[in-house]
């Protein structure tokens, strides 16, 4: 391999005592910039999320979330109530360059593997760890689960129409934005590491995502006399954006319309019935639900590439919404060269995605599957010398 063609983190060992999704998460992103991920699980069942079903789709025993977010990572069975496989643990550890782990806090304390401990065996460590809240105040202890912490954060407010109460994303977007978050923290503290060589305690949580996820709108909340956001009650997109903001259904499908000048609009759109507006900005946003109907009633009578032809040649922001077949089919995804399969030993074939990130001008591709619970234990053992 050229030394272009070298990942970042080629050579750095990553032990990754997480489970379930942020912790995952963060270190596939790690992998995918080159680190070695030596992934520990139960030998009776390993991580929860081999059994965690997004639908009723279960791949060489596992669930797709779990070949998706473990690719290419290695397994290593470790008895956590056992004397000699934690002390193999902590002899792996004095070993590696990163640590992640996600437990319930006072967790990894009784284990006698927190950030002091493990500093003590390995000062140049650094650990990572994400919880649900954060580690003091009343929800320490509460379930540290994506859609409890989004409810606590006050995202779901800014979703959905405001008639709907509060709705969700359609997605763990916590645990997601809780694993980048750890990961660019790991990166920095990586570099400090270079720097100095020492070791550093990197922690978020789902809630910390969250929050920081929203500051553009929070900052403005804060700024305004905290008033709470209101958002449309009709074709909803963004609580603070005024009209035409949102996406309108056309006769065969949808149509995404960005910030854009209502004067403009109505002359692209041949709508006179918008000319009271034209002039008082104001009223783009205190009459958002009117206009938006208005405009609505109009996209309704073409097709979605009537419109684009008409308002796309004049500038303005939008988009044909795609379902997921229509995204793969398209040329601007392809382009991209996102997809990859990994497959296994044992006839396991994935198709999954790839890392968002390219490197010198490569994406990372990988070709192993997500392993069988243990499946690396013997190697990993020898190699180490556990």
């Amino acid at each position: 391999m050229s030394e272009e063609n070298v990942l970042p983190l080629d050579g750095l060992v990553v032990v990754d005592m997480s489970q379930f999704l942020s912790g995952p998460y963060c270190s596939l992103r790690l992998q995918d910039l080159g680190a070695r991920v030596i992934k520990i699980e139960r030998p009776d069942g390993g991580d929860l999320s081999r059994r965690l079903y997004l639908s009723d789709t279960e791949i060489g025993g596992d669930s797709t979330i779990f070949h998706a977010i473990n690719r290419a990572k290695e397994s290593l069975a470790i008895d956590m109530k056992n004397a000699a496989d934690m002390q193999s643990l902590k002899t792996l550890l004095a070993k590696a360059d990163v640590v992640i782990q996600n437990f319930r806090p006072g967790v990894i304390e009784r284990l006698g593997l927190d950030y002091a401990a493990v500093k003590a065996i390995n000062p140049r460590i650094v650990y990572g760890s994400i919880s649900g809240y954060g580690e003091e105040g009343p929800w320490v202890k509460r379930p540290g689960q994506d859609l409890l912490a989004q409810s606590r954060s006050g995202v779901m407010w800014l979703n959905g129409d405001e008639s709907q109460g509060p709705v969700p994303f359609g997605l763990a977007v916590g645990d997601m934005l809780a694993g980048a978050a750890l990961a660019q923290g790991l990166l920095a503290a990586l570099v400090r590491r270079g720097v100095t060589g020492k070791g550093s305690l990197v922690e978020t949580s789902l809630l910390e995502a969250l929050v920081d996820f929203q500051f553009e709108v929070l900052t403005t909340f804060l700024n305004d006399g905290r008033r709470l956001p209101k958002r449309a009650d009709f074709r909803s997109a963004h609580a603070y954006l005024s009209a035409p903001y949102g996406v309108y259904p056309a006769k065969d499908g949808y149509l995404a319309i960005a910030m854009t000048p209502i004067p403009k609009l109505a002359d692209l759109l041949d709508m006179p019935e918008l000319d009271k507006y034209r002039d008082d900005s104001a009223s783009w946003f205190t009459s958002r639900d009117t206009i938006k109907a208005m405009i609505a009633a109009k996209i309704a009578m073409g097709s979605v590439a009537d419109w684009l032809a008409v308002l796309e040649p004049a500038d303005i922001w939008c988009a044909k919404v795609l379902n997921w077949n229509e995204l793969l089919e398209s040329e601007g995804f392809s382009v991209l060269d996102m997809l990859q399969t990994v497959t296994r030993d044992d006839n396991v074939t994935i198709h999954t995605t790839r890392s968002p990130l390219r490197v010198n001008g490569q994406r990372p591709k990988f070709e192993r599957a997500a392993p069988r619970i243990g499946e690396h234990s013997a190697a990993i053992r020898e190699e180490f010398g556990l």
